[in-house]
C-alpha cells in the first residue's frame, strides 16, 4: 500500500512525455514558418539536422537518467557529477535565470494570441499587465497543489496544443503545390550558410527537450520512465515540426509567408476557410498557456535540486505538504511578474530583449555541459560495454551544442558569458556561509 500511495504522487510516462514535449512546444512555433520562409524550402533540410542533433542530445539525456535515476535538477546535476560543483553551480544560476526570465516572454506571447479574441489587451497595457499577472499567479497556485495535479494540467494542454498542428501538418500536406517549394535557398548565399542558420533557428524549438530529468525524484521507475518520455517526447515533436512546416511552405507562396503573421492561422483558412484562423489561434493560446505551466514546474524543481546540495540558499528548497518547493516557486514568479510588466514599459522593453538575449546561452551551456559529463560520469561509474557507441554519442552532442551556440550569435555569446560570470560571487558568498555554518556546528 505504501508504494501504490507512493505512485499517486509522482509523475507517470504521459505526463513525464508531455512535459518534455509541451515544455517546446510554445507559441514561437506557430511564428516560425514566417521567419524560415526568406531563407526558401532549404529551411527544411535546417529542420532535418536540428532534429538529428535534438535526438542526440535526447539520447545523452535518457542515458544519464539511466546512470543517475535519481537525480534531480537535470542538467544540473549531470553537470555537477561530471564536472563538479563550480561548473554545476554555473549551469544551475544560468538555466534558473534563463527559465523565469522565458517565462515572462511566454506570458507575452499568451497575452498576444488572447488579443484575437479580446482586442482590449491588444490596446490597453493595464489589461494586458493584469491578464498576464493573473495566468502567471494562477499557474503558481497550481503547481503548488502537487506535482501530479501540474502534471495533468500539463498532459491536457500539450494534447490540446498538439491537435491545430497535427491538423494543419497532414491535412495540408493534400494541399501542396510544388512551385511553393522554390526558390530552394532564396539567401542569395552558399547552401551551408543557410543551413547553418536554419538549423540554429529552428532548434530553439526542441529547448525543454531535458525537462523530464529535472524532477526525477518525483517520477515514477525514473531509470526506465525518463528515457522512454525524453526520446519519445522530442520525437513525437520533431515528426509534428517537420509535417506541418514542410505543409505549410508547400501552401502558402514563400512571398506571402514571410510577411505572415499568423502562418498557422493562414494555412487553416486555405483548408477549412477563414472561421479556423480562430481556432488556431486558440491554439496558439493553449501552447502559451501550456508551455508557462510545465516552466513554471520546472523554475521550483531546479533551484529545489540546487539548495539539497547546498548550492543555493535553503529557502528554494522548502516543501510543503504537498512536497513541493512552494517558496522556490513564488520566489521565481515574482521575478516573471517583473519582468513581464517590464517588457510593457516601453522604456524598460529594450532590457527585457537583452536579458533573453543573454539568457539563451545559458539554455544551451547546460547541453555542453551535459554531454561531456555523459563520458566522465561513464568513466567515474566505471561502466562497461558500448564505449564506442559512448563517446561517438558523446562527442557528437558536445560538438552538436557548441556548433548551437556559436550559431545564436556573437553577442548572444558574448553576453551570455557575461551572465554567467555575474553568478560568481554568488556562489563564493554561498560556499562562505556553508563554511561558516559547519564551523558553528
Amino acid at each position: 500500500m505504501p508504494v501504490a500511495s507512493e505512485s499517486k504522487n509522482k509523475l507517470g510516462l504521459w505526463t513525464s512525455t508531455s512535459l518534455v514535449a509541451g515544455n517546446m512546444i510554445g507559441a514561437g512555433v506557430f511564428l516560425l514558418p514566417a521567419a524560415l520562409a526568406s531563407y526558401g524550402s532549404i529551411s527544411l533540410v535546417g529542420w532535418l539536422v536540428a532534429t538529428i542533433g535534438a535526438l542526440l542530445l535526447a539520447k545523452v539525456f535518457s542515458n544519464l537518467s539511466k546512470l543517475m535515476p535519481q537525480a534531480n535538477g537535470g542538467p544540473y546535476a549531470y553537470s555537477n557529477k561530471g564536472l563538479g560543483d563550480f561548473t554545476g553551480f554555473l549551469v544551475a544560476w544560468g538555466y534558473w535565470i534563463s527559465i523565469w526570465t522565458a517565462n515572462a516572454a511566454i506570458t507575452v506571447s499568451l497575452i498576444s494570441a488572447l488579443s484575437t479574441f479580446l482586442p482590449i489587451l491588444a490596446n490597453n497595457a493595464m489589461a494586458a499587465i493584469f491578464t498576464g499577472l493573473a495566468f502567471i499567479w494562477l499557474l503558481t497556485w497550481i503547481n503548488t497543489l502537487g506535482i501530479v495535479t501540474s502534471g495533468k494540467l500539463q498532459l491536457v494542454t500539450t494534447i490540446l496544443k498538439i491537435i491545430p498542428l497535427l491538423l494543419v501538418g497532414f491535412v495540408g500536406l493534400f494541399y501542396m503545390k510544388a512551385s511553393d517549394f522554390l526558390p530552394f535557398n532564396s539567401t542569395g548565399g552558399n547552401s551551408f550558410s543557410a543551413i547553418t542558420t536554419t538549423a540554429t533557428l529552428t532548434f530553439f524549438s526542441f529547448l525543454g527537450l531535458e525537462c523530464a530529468t529535472v524532477p526525477s525524484g518525483s517520477v515514477i521507475n525514473p531509470e526506465k520512465t525518463i528515457p522512454r518520455a525524453t526520446m519519445l517526447g522530442t520525437g513525437l515533436v520533431a515528426i509534428i515540426y517537420i509535417v506541418s512546416s514542410t505543409s505549410i511552405m508547400g501552401m502558402i507562396p514563400p512571398n506571402v509567408l514571410q510577411h505572415s503573421v499568423t502562418p498557422f492561422a493562414d494555412a487553416a483558412a486555405i483548408i477549412w476557410g477563414n472561421g479556423a484562423r480562430y481556432w488556431v489561434s486558440a491554439g496558439v493560446a493553449i501552447a502559451a498557456f501550456g508551455a508557462l505551466n510545465g516552466w513554471i514546474l520546472i523554475q521550483g524543481q531546479l533551484p529545489a535540486a540546487i539548495a539539497k546540495d547546498k548550492l543555493f540558499p535553503a529557502i528554494f528548497g522548502k516543501e510543503n505538504k504537498k512536497g513541493v518547493p512552494a517558496t522556490g516557486i513564488v520566489i521565481s514568479s515574482v521575478l516573471v511578474s517583473l519582468l513581464m510588466v517590464m517588457n510593457f514599459s516601453k522604456s524598460l522593453a529594450e532590457q527585457f530583449k537583452f536579458l533573453i538575449l543573454m539568457s539563451t546561452f545559458s539554455v544551451l551551456l547546460p547541453y555542453l555541459f551535459s554531454s561531456a559529463a555523459y563520458i566522465i560520469i561513464r568513466i567515474n561509474e566505471k561502466v562497461t560495454g558500448n564505449w564506442i557507441q559512448a563517446i561517438m554519442l558523446g562527442l557528437l552532442a558536445f560538438s552538436f551544442s557548441l556548433w548551437a551556440i556559436a550559431g545564436a550569435g556573437q553577442e548572444t555569446v558574448y553576453w551570455g558569458f557575461i551572465f554567467l560570470i555575474a553568478g560568481t560571487p554568488f556562489y563564493v558568498w554561498i560556499i562562505r556561509n556553508n563554511k561558516n555554518e559547519s564551523n558553528h556546528k
